[in-house]
């Protein structure tokens, strides 16, 4: 069974495969259980639990544990990897998802009449379109009147859509009144 020393001045903690090899070490106290370390550390301060955890390889660092039972219990289960061989701690199985299969369908091209710029005959994106075709444009109070879009929605649209994604220029202009009004340069 593994048997483990921390200094009492360093607090550093050592894995040792036999309990005879433990003893060897002067100026360490000695366990072999998470009981044991348990009953060490309930005489301890919890800065040293603390300190102790900081210095352990791979561990976030922290401020405070939560209680003294957590700080035990956490700094028990990180020092069990101690002492093994590098091969063996390799071996673990990392908790990462698995990578997922590329799908065997092969995409097909939509049986629907695409108009011109890719849009669907009778969509929303037509009717925005065809509304800032007209001289003039279209005004927001119109595009929401014929999409049922909010506001945001129908501007969120004109520069994602018809302005990234289909790359066209759309012109926005206030009218005297204030209102806004959008149109396609052609």
């Amino acid at each position: 069974m593994k048997t483990f020393t921390i200094e009492n001045e360093t607090n550093n903690i050592t894995a040792h495969p036999t309990a005879q090899e433990a003893e060897s070490v002067a100026g360490a106290e000695r366990f072999a259980t998470a009981a044991a370390f348990a009953g060490l550390a309930a005489h301890w301060p919890s800065a040293r639990l603390v300190e102790i955890w900081n210095s352990l390889p791979g561990a976030t660092a922290i401020t405070k544990f939560k209680d003294r039972k957590t700080a035990v219990t956490r700094i028990w289960n990180a020092i069990q990897s101690l002492g093994e061989p590098v091969a063996t701690q390799a071996a673990r199985k990392p908790h990462v998802a698995p990578v997922k299969a590329e799908s065997s369908r092969k995409t097909t091209q939509s049986k629907t009449p695409l108009k011109s710029k890719g849009t669907r005959q009778g969509s929303k994106t037509e009717k925005i379109l065809d509304l800032l075709k007209r001289p003039g444009g279209a005004s927001l109070k119109e595009i929401m009147k014929a999409t049922d879009w909010q506001a945001h929605s129908v501007r969120g649209f004109i520069s994602g859509t018809l302005g990234k994604k289909m790359s066209l220029t759309v012109v926005s202009a206030k009218t005297e009144d204030g209102e806004r009004s959008y149109s396609i340069r052609a």
